[in-house]
């Protein structure tokens, strides 16, 4: 019998745990500023493009995923609903015994002939495709290397994996080849897992120098390309394209369908060999009921517009480098961001940062904030997310209706 501690106290219900109590109290900190507004689900009744609707008015939206504006889309549209005259709203079953659509495996060779591999496996959930993976792709006899800024889904992964694992610094590449060059020898397999586009900074990984480590020790490398597919390289490619990738220098590219694509779920691609393995033994797939079908359907038109339409990428590309050129000119920190659609600007504490997204809301303008523990104490800040639908016109409104209120609330302060 398990010995417990005399002081133990025993809990009947979750409202008494420690857990919740101490959410409680983070809550109560935040909601006693003066004029408090919860950021948080904060509805928006329309696609997210370049504009939204919130509380019947539109208002400028810089805090979408919907980097070159597929959410909406007239066509990607049509193709869902097309799909739910064909198929119905549900796969309705595992795909493995009565949930497989002709048209999953239409967007899995859509997928991998997008991203220069032999085969691609598609799951509901982009989160849930990184703690599958991560969590069952190694065991007891192998190690996982993983960025020390990587998402919530590769750390619960990890968690969940019975395979030692050890963080290194951000893109640190001496970091993680003083680990390899201890520790390689001690292990079967070792699984190096990275992003392309790391999500809170906006900052690109040199995969470049990932790709010789993983060769020079024999290890498998898997980057999560959820911010980078569709977004980075001259045609939205992603690392492959960005870098000059050769088609197996990445061993698994993981992203996400919600992203760039406009609608939602997550996807693997690899060798063939890899793929066939998942499809009968990767949890978050056999285990789970298939995609839905107008979801897959609208995905593979998304990736169909994305490569007819590389005027979309482009404009993507323009509206960054202004507001990159725009925040500079105001003399914002953009902290590492630099050529990505994640934009943040750095406003400080986590009270400051949580006005100054509400007083942009009331000025017409949708900035989400970012605070701790998702970034660094003190290093409170508004994450911009550009699209191509964005114009110069309300990218420099946005910015300089910061920069007037970080002003305002500066002078207030002193």
């Amino acid at each position: 019998m398990k010995q417990q501690p005399d002081d133990l106290k025993q809990i009947a219900s979750f409202e008494e745990s420690h857990e919740f109590n101490e959410f409680a109290q983070r809550e109560q900190d935040l909601s006693s500023v003066p004029g408090f507004i919860n950021p948080y689900f904060i509805p928006h009744d329309s696609a997210l493009r370049d504009t939204s609707i919130f509380e019947g008015r539109e208002v400028l939206n810089f805090g979408s995923y919907n980097y070159v504006a597929m959410s909406g889309d007239p066509e990607v549209n049509q193709a869902a609903i097309d799909a739910i005259d064909q198929y119905g709203t549900s796969a309705s079953g595992s795909r493995l015994l009565a949930g497989e659509k002709t048209i999953h495996r239409e967007l899995e060779q859509t997928i991998a002939q997008w991203k220069h591999t032999e085969d691609a496996i598609v799951l509901v959930s982009g989160h849930a495709t990184n703690v599958s993976f991560v969590g069952n792709i190694c065991g007891p006899k192998d190690l996982i290397l993983y960025d020390l800024l990587s998402h919530n889904s590769i750390a619960e992964g990890i968690r969940l994996s019975r395979s030692d694992a050890r963080p290194f610094g951000h893109n640190n590449i001496k970091g993680l080849e003083s680990i390899l060059k201890n520790n390689r020898h001690k292990y079967e397999k070792v699984l190096i897992v990275i992003e392309g586009v790391y999500s809170m900074d906006g900052d690109i990984a040199p995969v470049p120098e990932f790709v010789r480590l993983k060769k020079e020790y024999g290890c498998m490398l898997m980057v999560d390309e959820a911010h980078s597919a569709g977004v980075i390289g001259e045609h939205g490619g992603g690392v492959d394209d960005y870098f000059g990738l050769a088609p197996d220098d990445v061993d698994i590219k993981m992203g996400t369908l919600s992203k760039a694509l406009g609608t939602c779920g997550g996807y693997l691609a690899g060798s063939a060999g890899l793929i066939h393995y998942l499809r009968y033994n990767l949890p978050g797939f056999v285990f789970s009921v298939g995609l839905s079908p107008p979801l897959a359907a609208a995905s593979m038109k998304a990736v169909e517009i994305l490569q007819r339409e590389p005027e979309r990428v482009q404009r993507l590309h323009q509206n960054i480098e202004f507001f990159s050129s725009e925040a500079k000119r105001l003399g914002f920190d953009m902290n590492r961001a630099k050529g990505t659609a994640i934009l943040p600007i750095v406003t400080g504490r986590d009270d400051l940062t949580l006005e100054l997204s509400m007083r942009m809301l009331g000025e017409g303008i949708s900035v989400p904030p970012a605070l701790y523990p998702a970034v660094l104490r003190n290093k409170g800040r508004l994450r911009f997310c550009v699209n191509s639908l964005h114009t110069e016109e309300e990218i420099t409104m946005a910015l300089e209706t910061l920069k007037r209120l970080m002003d305002d609330l500066t002078d207030h302060d002193e």
